[in-house]
């Protein structure tokens, strides 16, 4: 089964995953981030333009703990990679399309983390590296199995209906008006969130993602294998 490749790979730890794992991460979540604020700009908002985040400059868009600690500690330790980066800034009142247009500008960097990873899988069912007997050997298996889980990983995380991540503003789209009071003073407490989140949740947290995680790749499994 795919779901037992990705796991035979992941079992090494060396400097060399460690590497292939931050690059694919500065690569992932830069266009995470880009694709928020160029999906900001073409809607009518250019408040991530003026404050330079209109740009594939991963500099532009690394934060320290979510973009390079929290990834790097999850596959040092074998859990499911997962972070995220400096929020893109937006004027909800210059957006086309009012809450849409909001919310679509949320779920642009998690859909295109997504795209990428379909894409990977893709890629991987052709050239043999997963499927029945797939060789999850060289660097050409390594770079795209983490760019699948990685991309995943940040896909389900992101899309988590819960401030601040990127799914809450969806569901603010769709929730009636005490909710979004609800959700507006729990933004407040963003990082607080993300911290209890990944350090209380703990085990239930990880089970979570990893059934998320594993449910994306089955059904990439069913559409190329």
């Amino acid at each position: 089964m795919v779901k037992d490749q990705f796991a035979r790979y992941t079992k090494g730890v060396d400097i060399a995953y460690i590497v292939t794992v931050l690059i694919i991460i500065l690569f992932s979540m830069t266009l995470h981030e880009a694709m928020h604020a160029f999906m900001g700009y073409w809607l009518g908002d250019d408040t991530a333009k003026l404050e330079g985040r209109l740009t594939l400059n991963p500099i532009r868009h690394i934060d320290p703990f979510l973009t390079i600690l929290l990834p790097l500690l999850l596959a040092i330790f074998g859990g499911p990679i997962f972070g995220g980066a400096k929020p893109v800034p937006f004027n909800p009142s210059r957006v086309r399309g009012g809450e849409w247009g909001s919310a679509l500008i949320a779920a642009a960097g998690p859909l295109l983390n997504l795209l990428i990873a379909f894409v990977a899988f893709g890629v991987a069912a052709l050239t043999g590296v997963v499927g029945e007997g797939g060789n999850a050997n060289g660097l050409l298996a390594q770079v795209l199995l983490l760019t699948i889980s990685i991309n995943v990983g940040f896909f389900v995380f992101n899309m988590l209906p819960i401030p601040p991540l990127d799914g809450s503003r969806v569901l603010y789209a769709l929730a009636p008006e005490f909710v979004r009071r609800g959700m507006e003073i729990m933004e407040q407490f963003g990082l607080i969130i993300i911290f209890a989140l990944v350090f209380l949740g703990g085990a239930a947290f990880s089970a979570l993602l990893t059934t998320l995680i594993g449910g994306t790749i089955t059904i990439f499994e069913l559409i190329f294998i």
